[in-house]
């Protein structure tokens, strides 16, 4: 087979932070070559399969780190088919999921299906991650080693935080002989139990019951503690607030290996779009002030933040069709994120390569993935997007099995061209 050539195209390489124009010659599933000379690419477009992107941005395809999907146990909300096709379509080409199904993904053999199930169906890639405690109920850790060995690439109990101290130590310290990697939901779980809104003006006026910011720098510096304790490789899923930032800094210069992430809802919305009460804009951890999300979006300009995750949750309509403080918390995200975080690159709040630093090479680095990356050998995982492209989101045109997205009408502007898997289309516009 020939080599294919993809030029005319805006190069994003969040390594080196720029931006380029030039080409990019894949051979074998992998990048042959990153090529910048016009003659080069002149000599190349007529020994090749030669594709002319008219321009358009090519970036390492998404690596998401955090993606609910509903199998086992709630496939009527999600399942591999669709939560694939939604992330070739929002070119997101690894898909990290979390293990809060039903039951839990807390033995090697639900693991094993998980992989299987994933391998038939997504036409992406598929890493489970999976449960640090049996039952993800916080009482007995699960058995990781053998874990390990069955493909899982790290632990996490998600959004239900192991409130018994003693039990996580053991965990992390476990963790921590086997290399492995640990995920924490950041959350005092006895003050934010029950919690819709973020503390504050708003949730007062509305009336909902609410948490405040404090519980997460609570959460965060208990883990942390755990993590000077135990030496443990750490990952906070989500810091949302400016509370938590000092401890987190204060963690990465101590040494310790942390690493913490953010939703692409913290990062564009705050909690007054909650409004009159619309649950699709309820998430966990509640949105919050716009003090605090201009917080966390300069902790992702500096590189505090490493990580941007859809954190795509799907829930069925009945369970969002409730009282708010009632309704399921979550949202999708696999196929809305990118053009969503390009509201933030069209406002000059962020540029592309620290985007796609969050998006695709530090998630790729922290779970030691070679892909995230545009040079030379890596593999040819790409979204190619048109970033200037306007649409208008309608909920009923997603792929997902579920269309609670809170960015449903939304004027956005940014569409997914083509997405690459090993050099393979799995998605093209």
């Amino acid at each position: 087979m020939k080599d294919t050539l993809l030029y005319n195209a805006r190069l994003i390489d969040p390594e080196a932070g720029t931006v380029t124009e030039g080409a990019l010659l894949l051979s074998g599933g992998r990048i042959k070559a990153v090529v910048t000379s016009a003659d080069e690419i002149a000599t190349l477009a007529g020994q090749t399969d030669a594709q002319d992107l008219n321009g358009a941005h090519v970036a390492p395809g998404i690596v998401d780190l955090g993606v609910k999907v509903g199998e086992p146990g709630e496939r009527h909300k999600e399942s591999f088919k669709t939560a694939g096709m939604a992330a070739a379509a929002g070119g997101v080409t690894t898909m990290v999921t979390r293990p809060d199904t039903s039951p839990a993904i807390d033995t090697p053999e639900v693991l094993e299906f998980i992989r299987r199930r994933a391998n038939e169906t997504a036409p992406v890639n598929v890493l489970p991650m999976a449960a640090l405690t049996k039952g993800r109920e916080g009482r007995e850790m699960t058995e990781l080693g053998f874990l390990l060995d069955a493909g899982a690439v790290a632990f996490t109990d998600c959004d239900r935080v192991v409130s018994d101290t003693k039990v996580l130590s053991r965990a992390m310290g476990y963790a921590r002989s086997l290399g492995a990697l640990v995920m924490s939901h950041p959350q005092e779980p006895i003050l934010s139990k029950g919690a819709a809104a973020s503390s504050g003006k708003f949730a007062s006026l509305r009336g909902l019951p609410a948490v405040s910011p404090m519980a997460e720098r609570m959460g965060l510096d208990r883990d942390i503690a755990l993590v000077e304790m135990t030496g443990v490789r750490y990952h906070a899923d989500q810091i949302t607030t400016a509370r938590a930032l000092p401890a987190l800094e204060r963690a990465k210069n101590n040494g310790f290996d942390v690493t913490a992430g953010i939703s692409m809802h913290h990062l564009t919305l705050n909690e007054m779009d909650v409004a009159d009460y619309r649950t699709f804009f309820k998430v966990k951890p509640p949105l919050r002030s716009e003090d605090d999300r201009q917080a966390v979006l300069e902790a992702l300009r500096t590189g505090l933040i490493d990580v941007i995750g859809s954190f795509h949750t799907p829930q069925d309509e009945e369970s969002k069709r409730l009282p708010f403080e009632e309704a399921a918390s979550g949202a999708v995200g696999l196929e809305t994120m990118l053009p969503v975080l390009l509201r933030l690159y069209h406002a000059g709040e962020v540029d592309l390569p620290v985007l796609f630093r969050g998006l695709s090479l530090n998630p790729a680095k922290r779970l030691g993935l070679d892909c995230g990356r545009l040079s030379a050998g890596a593999p040819a995982d790409l979204v190619i997007f048109d970033a200037d492209k306007p649409f208008v989101l309608d909920r009923f045109k997603l792929q997902s099995k579920s269309k609670n997205t809170p960015f449903d009408g939304a004027r956005l502007q940014g569409k997914v061209l083509q997405t690459l898997v090993a050099g393979t289309p799995v998605w093209s516009a």
